[in-house]
Parts: structure tokens; sequence; C-alpha cells
């Protein structure tokens, strides 16, 4: 059996953010698909509520069909204000430089087959000495910093394989030099088997103590990513305007979502009709979905938001047969189309968000319609077993 070493350098695991499922379901995916996967993560200290938790497959809810290793460093991320714009920064590099020396070290011993990451430096430091045939490169942006930007065409050069998430990534990679022959777009995903058993909109409300005759539209994930807002303050504006809409928000952290429910009480809007449920069990995700009527996308244009973003959201919002409204971004459109599998709409567009859901509101049949569409299309196209035959087929035949 072929083995495949997948490297993170920065990722605290587990983690609540996204970006620790997308790795764990991949690994997971690639070992079914036919690797022995070792995941290799930065032994970075963790957050006060994740401190405890060693059992990384329990916690995504995936199986122990690959295996773990931390790696040493040092992390000086949580031993001083971490707000501090300087103070991150250096602690950032500090961790880095650490925890690629002792990569140094480890990968003398490693026999693997395929050397995969996330991260261009590991895959930078991989290139000089491991020929390309051997690496895989996953990028999920596109480098801003003069250092990431020289970091990234290093990885592309050193990278026999590239597997961007979106195809606004892939085009702007081949601009920045990387060959298009090495390229393969693979979109994330879902992993159908937690989507199997869903149970309907008002058994889920009754789990979990929502008022079944609401009318709820729910976001889910974190409310903000890397500073930037997501749009849930435009939608919470936009609620405002429709009689009877409620609110859930599903994921964190709590001070955005604290300042969310500020906002919502200062428009005048009961608090009845706000629910907040922090952060969730992974395998609880599709109760709370399918509690949603109406599950929000409403990011404003950025370059990330509009070109390089893959969100998880909107593959498992499609999973639960969810009626989806969401900001018409070119990332967007490239999963999901207008009036087929998702009302879309512009972004920042709070009379066009206003429409869209009491569209949706007043039409149970459309909401269906869009709902069965979406799963019908991300459990044919968008599935992690799916994404792995793709990258599997790409390692093989090159």
């Amino acid at each position: 059996m072929p083995k495949l070493l997948y490297i993170t350098m920065h990722v605290r695991m587990p983690t609540h953010k996204a970006h620790g499922l997308q790795i764990v379901q991949n690994c997971e995916a690639l070992a079914d698909a036919g690797y022995d996967v070792e995941l290799w993560v930065a032994n970075r200290a963790q957050l006060k509520d994740l401190q405890n938790i060693d059992d990384i497959w329990s916690f995504y809810g995936v199986k122990q069909n690959f295996t773990l290793r931390r790696i040493p460093c040092l992390d000086p991320m949580l031993w001083f204000n971490a707000n501090n714009r300087w103070w991150a920064r250096f602690a950032f590099y500090v961790q880095m430089v650490t925890v690629l020396f002792m990569l140094l070290l480890r990968l003398r011993s490693s026999d693997a087959d395929i050397f995969y990451s996330r991260d261009e430096a590991v895959i930078a430091l991989l290139g000089l000495f491991y020929p390309t045939e051997k690496i895989a490169y996953e990028p999920h942006s596109i480098r801003p910093s003069k250092l990431g930007t020289w970091l990234q065409r290093r990885a592309t050069q050193s990278a026999g394989f590239i597997f961007p998430v979106t195809h606004g990534l892939h085009d702007d990679l081949i601009k920045q030099g990387a060959e298009s022959s090495r390229l393969a777009v693979v979109h994330d995903g879902i992993r159908a088997e937690r989507f199997a058993s869903l149970p309907t909109r008002d058994s889920a409300r009754q789990k979990i103590g929502w008022d079944e005759n609401a009318f709820i539209v729910g976001y889910m994930g974190r409310l903000h990513t890397m500073g930037m807002d997501k749009g849930v303050g435009l939608l919470v504006e936009a609620l405002a305007q429709i009689d009877g809409a409620s609110l859930a928000l599903v994921g964190g952290p709590d001070r955005i979502a604290v300042q969310i429910r500020e906002k919502w009480l200062s428009l005048g809007l009961s608090e009845n009709r706000f629910f907040y449920t922090g952060q969730v069990d992974s395998n609880e995700v599709p109760i709370y979905l399918r509690a949603f009527d109406v599950c929000a996308m409403p990011f404003p244009w950025t370059q990330h938001f509009a070109y390089y973003m893959s969100p998880l959201k909107v593959f498992e919002y499609m999973a639960v047969g969810g009626a989806i409204v969401a900001s018409e971004l070119p990332a967007v459109h490239e999963i999901l189309t207008h009036e087929e599998t998702a009302l879309l709409h512009p972004p920042s567009d709070l009379d066009a968000l206003v429409r869209d859901i009491l569209r949706l509101k007043d039409e149970p049949i459309l909401r269906k319609h869009l709902g069965d569409a979406a799963q019908a299309v991300v459990l044919e196209h968008y599935t992690w077993a799916a994404r792995a035959q793709v990258i599997v087929s790409a390692l093989k035949n090159r």
C-alpha cells in the first residue's frame, strides 16, 4: 500500500475552525482510496475547551483509518496577548521556523511515497530534498505578502501535483507562473455518511428545542474569517425587514455572536427570535442544519471570498437539502446555480437579500425544489470520496 504523508504546520488539532475538519475528512477519504495515510501536525498549545481532547477521530466523526503524529515546536501565540498585531506576527514566525526545523529532522526517516500539504513553506522545504513527482500541494488562496508570494511560487515549482480548491485560484496560480499541466481543481465536499439519516425539520427542532412554527434563517460556521466580516450583520438588517423571521447562528466565536445579538436587539427585534448555539458536536451539525428553513451565506465581496474560498458550509447546506440564499460570487457560482440550486444575489445588496428571503418564506414549494436539487448535486459531485478519486487518479497517472 503506498504511503501518503499529510503535513500541516499551523493548524491546532483539533480546532473549531473549518480547516481542521477539511484536513481530517480529506485524510480519511485518501485512506479509503487506498493510501496508508499519516497526518503530521504541529504540537501547538491548545485552547482551553479543547485541551483534553486527544481522539480527533471521534471529535470530527471520522473513521480511525489514518494515524496522527505531533511535531514539537515553540508556540508563543498563547503566551501573551495574541491580539497585538506585532506579537502575533512574531509568534507566527517563531512557530513556523521551529516546526520547519523539527520537520527537517523527522523527514530524514520518512519513507513516504507522496508528501501532501496545504502549507507553502512545507512544500518549498520538501522541494529541497524530494523530486516533484513525490510532492502534492493543495493551495487555498493566493498569498498577498512578498514572503508569501515567494514561498507560493517556490511551492508551485516544487510540487508535481497542485490541487487548487476553486477555478479562480487555478487561474491565478497560472498567472503567477504555475504549470497548467500540474493543476487539477478539487472542490471541497461532504462526508456522505454524515448526512445519510437526516431527521425531518420538525423532529430536528423538537430535539434542539426550537419553535416548530418559526420561520428560521440560519447561518452555520465561524462568524468571521481572517478578521473579515462574513455578512451576518447584513443578514440581521435583512431579517429586520421581514415580519416574523428568526435568526439562528451555529458556530462562533462567542464574542462576535454577542455583537450580532446586540445589533439584533438594537433593531427592536425579539430576543425570542434569536437562536445561538455556539459550537456544536460535529455529529450534530446535520440536525441543526435540518432545523433551518433557509440556509444563508451572505458573504461580502473580497478577493478571497470571490475567488478562493471553498466553504464547507455550502456543501453541508446542500447535503441536508437546505434552501440556500447566497451572495453571487464567482467561487459560489462554481457550485450553485441561481434559481436551480439556490437563490443568488449581488454581494452586500440588502434589498436583493430581503427579496430572496421573502420569496423563500412565501414559497415553500420553491424551498423544497431548491433543496432537493442542491442535495442531488452535492451527492453526485461533491463528496470527499469523489474528490479523493480525482487526487488519486492524478497521483497515479502522471
